[in-house]
């Protein structure tokens, strides 16, 4: 038996952790690894205490068909990323990598072209994380520097 990559083995585990999502979506799982040490994990889900879109079986935005991408505002969901950085300490993930992976509810394949989004993205640059690793199928991904986002800031106005 082959033996999976390092990149691979923590996106595994980010997969393990969408099955915790409530959303019925998408799914995101996130891990923030550092120095080869997990440092805390996040799924998609309603904050603690409140009911989520799962128990509900609805959600707004889909209600509303609010696409992919827009009126987060309406959405019960923290996203992955932001609930695995609330739950670990800034200085543990300065220079920390952030893996994460989507998988679509309504067909179960990955989340094709995922990508955090801009409020995740300032969460992201402000909790010092240097890299994110999106999964694209079981076996391949892409990376993202952070400082890419800090340099091109997708919230500037054209």
């Amino acid at each position: 038996m082959e033996r999976v990559d390092k990149i691979n083995y923590y996106l595994d585990i980010a997969e393990i952790v969408t099955e915790r999502g409530t959303c019925l979506r998408n799914n995101y799982g996130s891990v923030i690894v550092k120095n080869d040490e997990i440092i805390s994990t996040g799924y998609t889900g309603a904050p603690r205490g409140r009911k989520n879109c799962l128990d509900l079986n609805f959600c707004t935005r889909q209600q509303n068909n609010t696409p992919s991408g827009a009126g987060y505002e309406l959405c019960r969901s923290v996203h992955s990323e932001q609930n695995a950085i609330i739950s670990a300490k800034r200085k543990d993930m300065i220079g920390s990598t952030l893996y994460l992976v989507g998988i679509n509810k309504r067909n179960g394949m990955y989340v094709l072209d995922n990508m955090p989004c801009t409020l995740c993205k300032r969460m992201i640059i402000n909790a010092g994380i240097e890299k994110v690793v999106m999964r694209d199928s079981k076996t391949e991904y892409r990376i993202e520097d952070v400082k890419n986002w800090i340099e091109n800031d997708d919230t500037l106005l054209t």
